[in-house]
């Protein structure tokens, strides 16, 4: 080899070396490492699945280059309270999540998961999803699977099945015990039930987060009871989508938030996530008392067909409408998706009254609402809040932001905006247009804030070591365009979301990888060091 074969070798080999420099560089940003501080001017780089380097890293070069020509570069959004596993078999990419800048949702809320979750992430894993999902273990679920459907307390022996279920779950994976006190069979069950499984997950690093008893009259009785939860079941306790239902309760957010204070102070890990939204949406047997529902929809229905007993059911659902989830007007009562009449989708409880040939009554309103219920029920939005409640609990330093909804597509009703629109909603109406938190800080709510919570070590910031999930935006395009009515509309403003290194958004364009990941609780960890079975 002669000299110039040799200085051309070299010079081959250098270019190949520098090409595999790294596999992933996003230039020209302005990072938010999600931990609150102000934003600097830096390049990111990643290597496989984790963030290398962040710092001016003039002159390196990578497989593949995202300019961010400016924009925020921060940290993945962490959706803590989420209800994806009904569609996302269906649609793996996620998509209205990935537009919203969401890297990890958080699923098995509101007391409802997979049972085994093992067999469940079995599936996600060969379906390959664009967005990583972790789960919680439903108490709910726990209970139908052992107790059913029935209003008692449950015997000694079947509480010990149910330790051993929620156990079963925190091996596998669960990042803790959720709770649905609410709905069936959650609202049979006592505190003390509740407290005794919450001592199962929290040898396994896991916490408890709770969908509460009441949102409404019973608003501060319930806050005591999910913070009693995490004090007795030694485990940190999370009172989940915080809200006030019903005029007559607006304004005790200035309560609860005291009561979450004073847990606090004396030593309890409480803590709060909310959407940025002054409607709910459940199913319409929210407006319907639990006793009417006891034993299933069979029982039910036959309540319904007693005279006397309809009456009853009746009376208590035009209480609701009147001071609870009606908001005081059944055209605060939105149908979302009815699958037995998809034509009442998008229409209000009203329009389904006047439609029946009713004349406007709370009453009416109500022996309509048992009319839908015994069809199948509908999805069903509910304008019931107040704003200076929403705000208030979004300024707390505790609150997390979390969607409380779920993937979706167009074919899916007409579902609440927050499936689409969560996330910039909060960077461009309370950060943008109204000032109440600052950029940072609403970062640090929707990254390090949930991951700390979950106890996601790896995700939530842009450090060396981290996994690279992030996400680029332009602060000052950032949208929610969903609408109430029309809510199949994905927002603006996010400009590239990568997920474990690989881009699944590159300049606003969804990408065809899909990167997303399994992630476990520390419990599975735990097992593993035991000596479990993987």
């Amino acid at each position: 080899m002669n000299l110039f074969q040799g200085l051309l070798l070299l010079l081959l080999v250098s270019a190949a070396t520098a090409q595999a420099q790294y596999d992933l560089l996003i230039l020209n940003g302005r990072v938010l490492d999600g931990a609150g501080a102000p934003w600097s001017r830096a390049d990111v780089a990643i290597r496989g699945d984790e963030i290398v380097a962040v710092g001016r890293l003039a002159g390196a070069t990578a497989e593949r280059t995202l300019d961010a020509g400016g924009a925020i570069v921060a940290p993945g959004f962490i959706d803590i309270h989420n209800h994806s596993r009904r569609r996302i078999l269906d649609v793996p990419s996620a998509e209205n999540y990935i537009r919203q800048g969401v890297t990890t949702i958080v699923e098995g809320n509101d007391g409802g998961s997979p049972l085994p979750l093992r067999e469940f992430f079995g599936e996600l894993r060969e379906r390959r999803i664009s967005v990583n999902y972790a789960s919680f273990v439903g108490h709910g679920s726990v209970r139908t699977e052992i107790v059913g459907m029935v209003d008692r307390p449950a015997t000694a022996g079947e509480l010990e099945s149910m330790r051993g279920l929620v156990k079963q779950a925190m091996e596998d994976g669960a990042f803790g015990l959720s709770t649905g006190l609410f709905y069936l069979p959650g609202a049979f069950a006592s505190t003390e039930e509740v407290i005794e499984l919450a001592k199962v997950a929290a040898p396994y690093g896991g916490m408890h987060i709770s969908h509460m008893r009441d949102e409404g009259a019973g608003l501060l009785e319930s806050v005591r009871e999910t913070i009693e939860i995490g004090e007795k079941g030694g485990l940190p306790t999370q009172i989940t989508h915080h809200k006030a239902i019903g005029k007559p309760n607006w304004g005790k957010s200035t309560e609860t938030l005291r009561l979450v204070e004073e847990a606090r102070a004396r030593g309890v890990d409480v803590s709060i996530d909310q959407y940025p939204y002054t409607a709910s949406q459940t199913g319409s047997a929210a407006l319907f008392p639990p006793w009417a529902q006891e034993g299933g929809r069979e029982k039910m229905l036959e309540r319904f067909a007693d005279p006397d007993t309809r009456r009853r059911i009746r009376n208590d659902v035009a209480n609701r409408i009147r001071i609870d989830r009606g908001g005081g007007d059944a055209a605060n009562v939105q149908l979302a998706a009815c699958e037995f009449d998809p034509s009442l989708n998008g229409k209000t409880l009203a329009d389904a009254m006047r439609r029946a040939g009713r004349e406007p009554s709370f009453e009416a309103a109500a022996e309509t609402a048992i009319e839908i219920q015994g069809k199948g029920g509908c999805r069903t939005v509910y304008h019931a809040m107040d704003e200076q409640d929403v705000r208030r609990i979004m300024a707390y330093p505790g609150t997390m932001i979390a969607s409380d909804g779920g993937v979706t597509s167009a074919e899916d009703g007409v579902p609440h905006p927050r499936h689409y629109g969560t996330f910039p909603r909060v960077l461009g109406v309370y950060v943008r247009e109204q000032e109440l938190l600052t950029l940072p800080d609403a970062v640090r709510k929707m990254t390090s804030l949930p991951a700390q919570r979950l106890g996601l070590t790896d995700r939530g910031l842009i450090r060396p070591g981290m996994k690279a999930d992030l996400v680029v935006f332009d602060p000052e395009k950032i949208v929610d365009r969903a609408e109430f009515g029309d809510p199949h509309k994905h927002s603006g403003g996010i400009i590239h979301v990568v997920v474990n290194g690989t881009p699944a958004l590159a300049d606003g364009e969804m990408q065809p990888d899909r990167p997303g990941k399994i992630l476990l609780g520390p419990g599975a960890n735990l097992k593993q060091e035991r000596g479990g079975r993987e």
